[in-house]
C-alpha cells in the first residue's frame, strides 16, 4: 500500500484548537503557514520580545488539559479566529487586536487551572510560528502507529491527541521511527526528517472532552522505552501538498 496524506492539520493558536485543511503550500525553511502563528503567554512567562520562545512560556494542554477540546477556524483574510469548546460559548476574535485578545483571555480562563500560571496575553512573531522546536518545523504522524497504540491500550485513540500537521496512512506500524535523517517527498514538497517528537501529558487528554482518560505516555514507554510518537521535519524543497497525495521516502 502506497503511503498517502490522510489529513492536513494546522493549529493557528498554539495548544488552543486545530483546523483541518484540504491542501497547503509548504515553503523551504518555514513551518506550515499560520500554524502556531499565535501563542498564549501566561503570567510566569519569560519571553524575549520579537523572538521565538519555547513552549514552557505558553498555556498548553500538558498543564491545562481542557484546552485540548478546543476547535479552531481561521479566516485568513480577516486574521480572525473562531473557537469552540464544549464548556464555553463560541467566540470569534482577532488575536492581533488588543480588545479582542482581552475578550479571548476572559473566554479561556474558566477552562484554565487556577493552580497553574494563568493566560495573560497573545504573543506572536512576524514570519515565525511558535513551533515546539527552536527551528521552523512540520510534524508528521502515522495513523497505523496510532491504531497500534490504541489496540495495545484497548482504547480508540483519536489522532487529534498528537496535534500533527501531516497524517500519513498506509505505513506499517512504527516504521516511521526509522526515518530520522531521511528525506520524504510529500506531494510537491520535500521534507527532511530531523528528530522524533517527544510527547507530554497533553496527549493523555481526550480531544472531545478535554479530560485525561488515556495514559499514552505509560503505553509508549512500555512499547518502546521512550515517549516518542511522530516526527519533526524541515521543509527543504517548496511545494503544494493535498490530502490524498503520495508520500515517498527518497534514496
Amino acid at each position: 500500500m502506497t503511503p498517502t496524506v490522510a489529513s492536513l492539520q494546522r493549529h493557528p493558536l498554539k495548544s488552543h484548537g486545530r483546523e483541518a485543511l484540504s491542501r497547503a503550500r509548504l515553503t523551504a525553511g518555514q513551518g506550515l503557514r499560520w500554524d502556531r502563528h499565535w501563542a498564549v503567554a501566561h503570567d510566569a512567562a519569560k519571553i524575549t520580545e520579537g523572538e521565538w520562545s519555547p513552549c514552557q512560556n505558553f498555556s498548553r494542554g500538558s498543564k491545562a488539559p481542557k484546552l485540548m477540546a478546543i476547535n479552531a477556524t481561521l479566516d485568513e483574510a480577516a486574521a480572525s479566529l473562531t473557537l469552540t469548546h464544549p464548556e464555553r460559548p463560541d467566540i470569534t476574535f482577532r488575536p492581533d487586536d488588543a480588545a479582542d485578545a482581552a475578550r479571548f483571555i476572559d473566554w479561556v480562563r474558566p477552562i484554565s487551572p487556577t493552580d497553574r500560571a494563568l493566560p495573560t496575553r497573545i504573543y506572536s512573531v512576524e514570519g515565525r510560528g511558535m513551533t515546539d522546536t527552536d527551528y521552523p518545523s512540520i510534524s508528521l504522524i502515522s495513523l497505523a502507529s496510532n491504531r497500534a497504540l490504541g489496540e495495545y491500550m484497548g482504547v480508540d485513540l483519536s489522532p487529534l491527541r498528537w496535534r500533527g500537521n501531516i497524517w500519513l496512512e498506509g505505513l506499517k506500524p512504527w516504521e516511521e521511527r526509522d526515518w530520522i535523517g531521511r528525506k520524504l517527498r510529500v506531494g510537491g514538497a520535500v521534507l527532511e526528517i530531523v528528530e522524533p517528537k517527544e510527547r507530554c501529558l497533553a496527549t493523555t487528554a481526550n480531544p472531545v472532552t478535554g479530560e485525561r482518560d488515556a495514559d499514552t505516555l505509560r503505553a509508549l514507554t512500555a512499547l518502546h522505552g521512550d515517549n516518542d510518537f511522530g516526527l519533526y521535519a524541515k521543509v527543504i524543497d517548496s511545494g503544494e501538498i493535498n490530502v490524498g497525495d503520495r508520500a515517498e521516502l527518497l534514496p
